[in-house]
């Protein structure tokens, strides 16, 4: 496939002014099938973070902490999967398309934002749960609205000063030589490969970045579970050590799926990255994972089941 769009000459290189996303034109066959399952994906997860968003806006008995936070990660993912899929449907119908310089950097900007934002909530998340199982009595004191709040502001803005400076960096480097971005959206891996010259700085400030936002959440994430893990085997009821558990279960999937996928994808060496591979695991962290939010929240929790249930008996009385 030949390199080609807007680009102009700079001494002895070829300055890029764009990028074509190649996304999966490499496999055409499935770019049908992969519309319509991405479109129902999309759809589910809005219906579904939605409904999520709504429920526990609207009960009463959700009124705590624990769904205020899950309220956020619903609506968190609502905005993360809507910076990536509109576009891909969009792709999907055509063999490839351009995309400027701007844009490329807008979509990086708002998912490295919106993906460093999940890892923080669901940090505030684990610190939720460690508070109400290993200090039972002070929980309502500890997490007060006010914390709650400033926990939320924290984990939503957090990443915004980290991602303008590198995003500056990233876009004020010059990309020259072949303009194919072989992903389906403009993720800051693929996008830095093909920086002019050595873009070591540029791949070590990468590497920081990544390593701080995946290695601090998930330290304090293991460390709050090492404590109610201890806790809970100290409970003397085995009811009671399964209720507990089962109100962290649905957190440490989603945990796992999320910082699993996501190292698997930036930690990897550049001499070892396989693009196509690359492509297919982040469609599983930025689409399927999204997906899985809602049901895992609601099939493994009661309490929103039965806020459910009531919502769908109001809505088909009137």
């Amino acid at each position: 496939m030949e390199c080609t769009g807007e680009n102009f000459s700079l001494g002895n290189h070829t300055a890029l002014m764009e990028f074509i996303l190649i996304g999966f034109s490499d496999v055409p066959k499935l770019q049908g099938f992969l519309f319509g399952l991405i479109l129902i994906i999309y759809v589910f997860i809005l219906v579904g973070n939605s409904l999520v968003i709504m429920i526990t806006k609207v009960d009463t008995s959700l009124q705590t902490p624990m769904y205020f936070f899950l309220r956020n990660f619903s609506l968190l993912e609502i905005c993360y999967v809507s910076v990536t899929v509109p576009r891909l449907l969009t792709d999907l119908c055509r063999k490839y398309e351009n995309i400027s310089f701007l844009a490329c950097a807008i979509q990086m900007y708002f998912f490295l934002v919106l993906g460093d934002t999940e890892c923080f909530i669901l940090t505030a998340m684990a610190y939720d749960r460690y508070v109400a199982i290993c200090n039972p009595l002070l929980y309502p004191v500890i997490m007060n609205d006010m914390l709650c709040m400033q926990l939320a502001v924290v984990c939503w803005t957090t990443a915004i000063p980290i991602h303008t400076t590198f995003i500056s960096v990233v876009f004020s480097s010059t990309f020259c030589g072949c303009n194919q971005l072989n992903h389906f959206f403009c993720d800051a891996p693929p996008v830095v490969q093909l920086i002019c010259g050595d873009a070591f700085v540029v791949e070590m400030l990468l590497c920081m970045i990544s390593a701080l936002v995946a290695s601090i959440p998930s330290f304090l994430i293991v460390g709050s579970y090492v404590k109610i893990v201890s806790t809970i085997l100290k409970l003397p009821s085995a009811t009671g050590r399964a209720k507990a558990f089962s109100t962290c279960f649905s957190h440490l999937t989603v945990v796992t799926l999320f910082f699993g996928s996501g190292i698997i994808v930036y930690f990897k060496s550049t001499t070892s990255r396989s693009t196509g591979v690359d492509k297919f695991l982040s469609l599983f962290y930025t689409i399927l994972i999204p997906m899985l939010n809602p049901i895992i929240y609601c099939l493994r929790n009661k309490d929103v089941k039965v806020a459910l249930e009531k919502l769908l008996q109001k809505c088909i009385e009137l």
